[in-house]
């Protein structure tokens, strides 16, 4: 695959370590696969990469990944399997940012998951290889595949100029020094917004990551922001709220959080209530058509729209035959309030009260049932149980700087060195 972006004559750096540094290790080992990455027909083979990021580490990485390749490829008789290839662990405060976008691209090239521990903390560099993480599992579209266990950290900032580069500004020629330090600094930032958009991230993303000081980062710690960048999260709780607030959650999810229903706005109801209410819609909506056939003539029978069993074979009919309408797994909540265009539209949800990732949306228009404006990624649906705003992996701190973050012996290695 061709990597899109500039490559820069300094060596830009997310967050400089000291030359004594040594580049990032990279273990091959086994390990349990996490939740959100489909298993192949054996367990993934498991990468882990901590430390700073330097030059050369992408094409280490590449080989690593190009011999487990081979080896796949031989055990599936010459076939390339279709699963991920392997999972990567990160733990790194950073490095070399052409080194992370390498990093980034090669693991979107071979289908490597991602995932950042509870324990672990990946910052800046590290941080956008992690984005990179990717699985097409048989489709020839790639899919997001990063998790992070909550407890984790994966950080983002502006990045800084490596001052010991032999092409980096210099107190010898100030004017030449400001120019190459303003080329260096435009190029990574193309590279980093042409990397964005590669991986489907939304280019306001790296508009705060840029505006943020460069000794301040902007963690994962919100539902919005585990969704706008397309990380799920590993061992969330289902929100200690009520499951109508749980409702409401999913349904201001499920329509893009357009002038978002208020809790006022929800109603619980029966299974009962909601299949007949559902089908008494769906009643209306084939007459005001002059639909005709069998099943607009079961609607039209009083005996069957009174009978609880007729009433249950006719939903599934329903379902059955195309129609837009919910499973029931649980509880019904209908959450009203939200249009379209001048449009009134109803969001109602079945939630399971066992399986957070388990539960059925379905959105009321005047005239149809329709699916969700929006989906829940499937590997986390669970997610859409919680608040956009919602903390859902809390740390220290939002925009902790570098210093109280590090343990002593990384603050030694760290320069502070600026763009």
């Amino acid at each position: 695959m061709k990597r899109l972006f500039a490559t820069f004559s300094a060596v830009i750096l997310l967050i400089p370590y000291g030359p004594e540094t040594y580049a990032a290790d990279i273990e091959v080992k086994k390990s349990a696969t996490p939740a959100s990455v489909s298993r192949g027909p054996a367990e993934l083979p498991t990468l882990r990469l901590t430390g700073p990021f330097r030059q050369g580490d992408a094409g280490r990485m590449q080989q690593v990944l190009r011999d487990l390749e081979a080896k796949s490829t031989a055990r599936s008789n010459g076939t390339p399997a279709s699963a991920t290839l392997a999972l990567v662990e990160l733990s790194s405060l950073g490095g070399d940012l052409n080194e992370g976008l390498q990093m980034g691209y090669l693991f979107r090239e071979h289908d490597v998951a991602t995932v950042v521990r509870k324990n672990d903390i990946c910052l800046s560099a590290c941080a956008l290889a992690f984005l990179g993480g990717t699985s097409r599992n048989g489709s020839a579209d790639p899919t997001a595949r990063q998790s992070l266990e909550v407890g984790g950290k994966v950080g983002f900032h502006a990045f800084y100029l490596n001052p010991n580069s032999a092409q980096s500004p210099t107190a010898a020629d100030p004017v030449q020094g400001r120019r190459q330090g303003f080329r260096e600094a435009r190029a990574a930032t193309a590279a980093v917004m042409r990397y964005a958009a590669d991986l489907g991230i939304d280019p306001r993303f790296v508009a705060r990551m840029m505006a943020k000081p460069q000794d301040e980062f902007e963690y994962v710690r919100t539902t919005a922001e585990f969704l706008d960048l397309k990380v799920c999260p590993i061992g969330l709780d289902r929100p200690k709220v009520s499951a109508e607030e749980q409702a409401l959650s999913i349904c201001n999810h499920s329509t893009g959080w357009v002038d978002p229903a208020q809790a006022s706005q929800v109603r619980t109801m029966t299974a009962r209530q909601a299949k007949l209410y559902m089908l008494e819609n769906v009643q209306q909506n084939m007459l005001s058509l002059n639909v005709k056939g069998a099943l607009s003539d079961q609607l039209a029978s009083y005996s069957v729209m009174r009978d609880e069993q007729s009433i249950d074979d006719l939903y599934a009919d329903l379902r059955a035959a195309g129609v837009r309408l919910p499973a029931i797994v649980g509880p019904v909540f209908e959450v009203s309030g939200y249009r379209s265009g001048n449009q009134e539209m109803q969001c109602f949800v079945s939630l399971s009260p066992e399986d957070a990732d388990r539960y059925e949306v379905a959105i009321r228009r005047p005239t149809k049932w329709s699916h969700p404006n929006w989906s829940a990624p499937r590997d986390c649906r669970g997610l859409y149980l919680h608040d956009r705003e919602a903390v859902i992996n809390p740390h220290f701190g939002h925009g902790q700087s570098l210093q109280r973050l590090t343990s002593e012996r990384d603050r030694a290695e760290v320069s502070q060195d600026r763009l």
